[in-house]
């Protein structure tokens, strides 16, 4: 990892170097001065991007997967689908509580081969969720470890289970039965699929759909079909 100055962030994000000082200057920008200027750490960058995207409606999510796509030309074109084959999908998941959940999903990341630890997963999971929960009031949680765990990864994995009944997942009595995890390579790319991700689940009867799936190939149909719409408008 390496740190960012204005200059390097300016153009990361695809704003003017005006604009990020004007965001350090409102406490909007994880920074701290180095002999006078400003550097920035981009494992933060990162987690700040993150936390964004988590708030940000359809319109401002599309923006900042235009920036990430623009930052990481080496791909192009890809599709959540692809990361996230049937094999890789539980319709029904039969866990019961928040850590069968999680250790669930995570051996069933290892289906075909590019994710080999799924105990080590679970616990870079468990921990990034004691950190801060990914569960949302949608009931759908979308796990992942606090950084990227490429030392068991091949390629970047995601894995998908609805649960027959909603989970006590969170505190404050969220209920949650729709579970993504995402196991990615990189930061760039955990970002990209993030927000995706995020579009995807705010499709117009997608969940309530997902939910009444009955097979994993329905599921991974379903996926693909919100996602659609998405790739045909990124051409």
């Amino acid at each position: 990892m390496e740190d960012f100055d204005v200059a390097a962030l300016a153009a990361y994000l695809h704003i003017t170097p005006d604009q990020v000082y004007k965001l350090v200057k409102q406490d909007k920008l994880p920074a701290r001065r180095v002999g006078g200027d400003f550097r920035f750490s981009e494992a933060e960058i990162h987690h700040w991007l993150e936390d964004r995207i988590g708030i940000s409606d359809d319109q401002q999510l599309q923006k900042v997967e235009a920036a990430l796509h623009r930052s990481a030309p080496e791909h192009p074109t890809w599709a959540l689908t692809e990361f996230c084959s049937v094999d890789r999908i539980a319709v029904p998941m039969n866990s019961r509580t928040r850590g069968s959940a999680i250790r669930d999903m995570c051996q069933l990341a290892t289906e075909g081969g590019l994710m080999w630890d799924a105990p080590a997963m679970a616990e870079a999971v468990l921990a990034r969720e004691d950190l801060h929960p990914t569960a949302l009031d949608n009931g759908v949680a979308m796990l992942h470890p606090r950084r990227p765990q490429a030392s068991i990864l091949a390629d970047s994995v995601i894995a998908l289970g609805v649960t027959p009944q909603p989970l006590a997942f969170a505190g404050g009595g969220q209920l949650t039965d729709i579970f993504f995890l995402i196991c990615s390579y990189d930061d760039a790319m955990h970002l990209r699929i993030l927000a995706r991700l995020s579009r995807v689940i705010s499709s117009p009867d997608f969940l309530s759909s997902l939910r009444g799936a009955t097979s994993p190939g329905q599921a991974h149909y379903l996926l693909g079909e919100a996602e659609r719409p998405l790739l045909e408008a990124n051409g």
